[in-house]
Formats: structure tokens, sequence, C-alpha cells
């Protein structure tokens, strides 16, 4: 006898609109929210094209003014995040700067730039942490916030070819490997983002997922 049970339809995925332009982020983000009942979704495919200006002195504000445009932009639950690397030996810098330091691009330039400024500056004194806020905007406009680090060091080189922005030059002293030596899982795993993105999914999981209030 033939089953006469319709087949279940697909859950409904509660759209998440993450702030970012960043492709890198994106994909780390996506890869993270794997499996969780919310569909990831960019500006870009919302048809929006927004400049923040970011202002902020910290990573926290930065990361609110982003999801604040996007969620009035498009009334959709909204989450937006600003990193950064902090060198002890450069007194913090190039902190919440990190995107736009010295007008250069992400990727070799800068990365030789920072190893140009540590140039003769000892192991012991190249310490370092990549910092992770995260701001979360709920459909009715409530806020919520997360935070990650990851402590490293300065490696005299660039080695590694996976990840993006500073991941080349971030020593993990008890690896041997920069973060842009070790598997995506691992990354995923131990990096600022990484811990920022498993608080906030933890705090997805204890929420019941509400429509947003436009599109």
């Amino acid at each position: 006898m033939a089953d006469s049970k319709e087949p279940r339809a697909a859950p409904t995925r509660t759209p998440l609109l993450v702030a970012t332009t960043n492709a890198g982020k994106v994909s780390e983000l996506a890869a993270l929210l794997k499996g969780t009942p919310y569909l990831l979704q960019s500006p870009a495919d919302l048809g929006i094209n927004l400049e923040v200006e970011e202002t902020g002195e910290t990573f926290i504000e930065n990361a609110r003014l982003k999801a604040r445009a996007h969620f009035e932009a498009t009334g959709v639950m909204t989450v937006a995040e600003d990193s950064g690397l902090e060198i002890n030996a450069l007194g913090g810098r190039p902190g919440v700067h990190s995107a736009r330091y010295e007008g250069l691009p992400d990727g070799p330039a800068k990365n030789a730039r920072m190893l140009e400024l540590l140039s003769g500056v000892p192991a012991r004194r190249r310490g370092c942490r990549y910092r992770c806020a995260i701001v979360l905007i709920h459909p009715n406009g409530e806020e919520r916030f997360f935070e990650g680090r990851c402590a490293g060091r300065i490696a005299d080189a660039p080695s590694g070819e996976n990840g993006f922005g500073f991941d080349p030059i971030f020593l993990i002293p008890r690896l041997g490997l920069t973060m842009a030596e070790v598997s995506d899982e691992s990354k995923n795993r131990m990096s600022h983002r990484g811990r920022a993105t498993h608080k906030l999914i933890r705090y997805l999981n204890t929420i019941r997922p509400v429509p947003s209030q436009k599109l």
C-alpha cells in the first residue's frame, strides 16, 4: 500500500542580515551559523549598499553604527561586527582603525607595514590580540552585544594562504602557526570572530525566531 502521507515542507528560516560587504567575514559567519534556523543575507541580497562612517572609539560602537544603519534601512534582524588587531608594542594600534590604517588596503601591503613598524622588536614584545565585537538587533529594535578575543604574537614574516587581513602575520605561539595556516574549522573555533559568534549562536538558540517587520 502506497504511503499517503504528504511530504513535509522545509522549515522556514528567519532572515538574518549581516551588515558587511567583506566577503571573508560573510563566509566565516555563514559557516558558523550553518545548521541554525537563520538564513544569512548580505546587503547585496536585499539590494542595498550603505556607506556607514565608522566614527566610534570602540569596536562595539562601530558595530552598533553599522547594525543600526542597516536595520533601519531594512527592518530585518541584523547582525554587525567590528574587529581589529591590537599590537602591544604599538600602543594598541591599529585597533579600531585596522580596516583603514594609514589608508592601506587589507592584505600584503598593510601586513608589510605592520612588520616594518615592528622591525627590530624582539619576540617577547610582539604580543598582540585580535578583538571582535558583534551587535545583534532584533526585529523590535532590541540590541544585544557579544565580544571575543584571541591572543597571539606578530610573526617575523607572513606565512599561510588561508584567511584574510592580518591572518598571515598573526602567530599562534602554542601551535607555531599563523592564523592563515590553520584549517577553517580550527580558526572558527579559536578566532576572535569565532568566539564572539559562538556567544551569538548560544543566544540565538535561546530565543524563538520572529518575522522581520519589513523587507
